[in-house]
């Protein structure tokens, strides 16, 4: 099936981990994929393997004036742009009496405010061409977690700004919806220490760490038109984990 057969898209953290799958999948449906990531390295090696018509963007959008470029980069490129996926993002633990502000705004920085940029570029953008989808991942920390004040602070207002975002487009033909991953096995999480890794994947009832391709799956069915009905919600890909 080539749902995104003559289709762009733009995926951020696409370098790697969620975002490589996302972008993997969507390019698999027919899709021209821009491809974004810090390491532009990565990047270009990502887009290459996608075939004709993807490229590769390299962008820190921790940085607001990097972040306001990408947008209206891959429109130029593309000519119109159908679906922003905002999947960067990066933890910087700390229990809360120990938490930096320099570990407070790096995570905020990307996490949250540079959704809200990408976001508004794309939305602006896509309520006057009358289509397009938003797909934002979110985490199941936005319902709180211990050591991670910042994290959950900018995955829960990526929920909020998702359902704000939803409910202002409606009319306009474009649908904005947020992906909440449970445990996934990335890159991040094999960095883990062996027996926290695998003490987390020990109570995912389903009984195995979650995959890219799980979430790329959900995230190409809200990316598709089969969920033109599907705008403000929030959809958890967490194998049973609550």
């Amino acid at each position: 099936m080539r749902r995104f057969e003559g289709k762009t898209a733009l995926v951020t953290g696409a370098g790697r981990g969620i975002g490589e799958g996302v972008a993997r999948r969507l390019a698999s449906e027919g899709a021209a994929v821009c491809v974004v990531d810090i390491d532009g390295a990565r990047a270009e090696e990502v887009a290459a393997s996608l075939g004709e018509g993807s490229f590769a963007l390299a962008a820190d959008l921790s940085v607001r004036a990097e972040a306001e470029t990408v947008v209206p980069a891959a429109w130029e490129r593309f000519g119109a742009l159908d679906v922003l996926v905002n999947n960067a993002g990066i933890t910087r633990d700390a229990m809360l009496h120990k938490m930096s502000d320099e570990q407070w705004d790096a995570v905020i920085a990307l996490n949250l405010t540079a959704v809200f940029v990408l976001t508004r570029a794309a939305a602006t953008r896509m309520r006057e061409r009358g289509s397009g989808r938003i797909v934002n991942i979110s985490s199941t920390s936005a319902n709180g977690n211990a050591g991670q004040a910042n994290y959950a602070a900018a995955k829960a207002g990526v929920i909020g700004i998702t359902k704000t975002a939803a409910k202002e487009l409606a009319g306009k033909g474009v649908t904005v919806n947020a992906v909440a991953p449970g445990f996934i096995d990335t890159e991040m999480t094999r960095s883990m220490p062996p027996e926290v890794y695998e003490a987390a994947r020990s109570r995912v009832p389903v009984g195995r760490a979650g995959t890219p391709d799980d979430i790329a799956a959900m995230i190409a069915y809200l990316a598709s038109d089969e969920a033109s009905y599907i705008t403000g919600e929030l959809v958890y890909v967490r194998g049973g984990w609550i």
